[in-house]
């Protein structure tokens, strides 16, 4: 084991979603942070508003940033929850009944948080 908790995994589907959770911790972190900066530290909270918003997401760079920290957020969010299922629920099928709720509510949500990002409109106010 390499530390507490679960070993490491040998090989298979299970290996590349452990392999993820380290490298998306880590990328997400750097994103949250930049993040942080951006949105609570440098601009403080009279000046975010909806233009701010939509000045930030005329660029198709600052969209595609909050989409990929979506993204890994909720992907590794879900594999956590996943683990956790996998971990604490003995019966098979309501361990089955668990994965599934958790798979489709997890497209849901973040298909509509991708929605809005992808479909916002910056000349349009609100």
């Amino acid at each position: 084991m390499n530390g507490a908790g679960r070993p490491r995994p040998q090989g298979g589907i299970e290996l590349y979603a452990w392999i993820f959770m380290r490298v998306s911790g880590v990328v997400l972190l750097i994103m949250v942070l930049v993040h942080l900066a951006i949105m609570h530290i440098i601009n403080n909270i009279e000046v975010i508003n909806y233009h701010f918003v939509a000045q930030r997401y005329a660029t198709p760079f600052w969209r595609t940033y909050d989409l990929v920290m979506l993204w890994l957020a909720f992907i590794h969010g879900v594999n956590g929850v996943r683990v956790m299922i996998d971990d604490y629920v003995g019966s098979r099928g309501w361990r089955l009944l668990s994965l599934a709720s958790l798979y489709v509510l997890g497209f849901i949500f973040l298909a509509l948080g991708s929605l809005v990002i992808l479909t916002f409109n910056p000349a349009r106010p609100f």
